[in-house]
């Protein structure tokens, strides 16, 4: 069996023509449209039909909150022209061929448990370092839902409660890459725009670029023990193109392991051996959790 699989981000849509055992014949990106559905579906549309006598239908990751079950997009994410649509049966419509949804999170949650990092866990979690930040959360070997499909969206968890009117206060800022290189911004004193691949080009001979770093890790790592104490996960796969960087996962742990010995209640685990890792997968994470999702409700 092969499918078209689609991963749908603010900057470009990856495609991959792929096999159930996630092997990738076929792959490229073009810009993701930013104007109207109309322009998007066209854009699948034009991508599909090169492959479509090769393949049983289309996964799709994309940003904002997923029905799965009914295909439709009911909020939040980029791509405003998506909210409230259902984006499954449209694009299935018009391209012939069943259609299934997933939020990018939970597909890297299910590539991740599959076949990446989290594989065996029980109770585990993604944490996605992106413009946000995406997640997926593991318990009981499945990525869960929730009853309005927003559990895992650890952009809108509250990072600070003094902050609760502003979205600097929020998970999706404070550990985001956008908070990151904001953060620097204002160590440094500097009107300067960078991305992320000059910033740990710095990193090692830069105060301030250090100083950002830390209070990124240490941001993430809150998150992560507060997950830690409601769900008990065992691992946690940190995500996105700055999970690439060994600094990333280095400086979470560090962070995590300094909130632990630092805690004012007593040790009631003498060792908490939650593992802080990067994500196996990092371009084809979505690819690769789309089809799963796909093969998990249509076999």
């Amino acid at each position: 069996m092969k499918l078209m699989t689609f991963d749908i981000g603010g900057t470009e849509i990856k495609y991959a023509l792929m096999d159930d055992n996630y092997n990738i014949y076929q792959k490229g990106f073009v810009p993701t449209p930013h104007d109207t559905f109309e322009h998007f579906s066209d854009e699948i549309y034009r991508i599909y039909e090169k492959y479509a006598e090769e393949t049983e239908g289309i996964a799709m990751s994309l940003p904002g909150i997923i029905d799965v079950d009914n295909g439709v997009v009911l909020g939040s994410g980029a791509l405003r022209y998506n909210w409230g649509r259902p984006v499954g049966p449209q694009l299935s419509e018009k391209c012939g061929c069943p259609v299934v949804l997933e939020n990018d999170g939970k597909a890297a949650a299910q590539a991740e448990l599959t076949a990446g990092s989290l594989q065996g866990c029980t109770n585990a979690a993604v944490f996605i370092i992106g413009t946000g930040v995406g997640g997926g959360i593991i318990v009981n070997k499945e990525v869960i839902r929730g009853i309005h499909s927003k559990a895992g969206e650890f952009s809108f968890i509250n990072a600070d409660p003094n902050m609760f009117d502003n979205f600097d206060g929020f998970v999706g800022n404070a550990c985001s890459t956008t908070g990151l290189l904001n953060m620097y911004k204002r160590i440094k004193g500097t009107d300067e725009t960078i991305d992320g691949r000059e910033f740990f080009r710095r990193l090692p001979h830069d105060e301030a670029a250090d100083k950002a770093l830390d209070i990124l890790a240490g941001n993430i790592a809150k998150q992560i023990y507060n997950l830690f104490w409601l769900l008990d996960v065992e691992k946690v796969a940190i995500g996105g193109g700055i999970s690439r960087q060994p600094a990333v996962t280095e400086r979470i742990n560090a962070r995590f392991m300094e909130l632990y010995t630092i805690h004012p209640l007593p040790k009631i685990i003498e060792n908490m051996n939650v593992e802080i890792v990067p994500a196996a997968f990092s371009n084809d994470a979505n690819l690769i959790g789309a089809l799963i999702s796909y093969m998990k409700k249509r076999h």
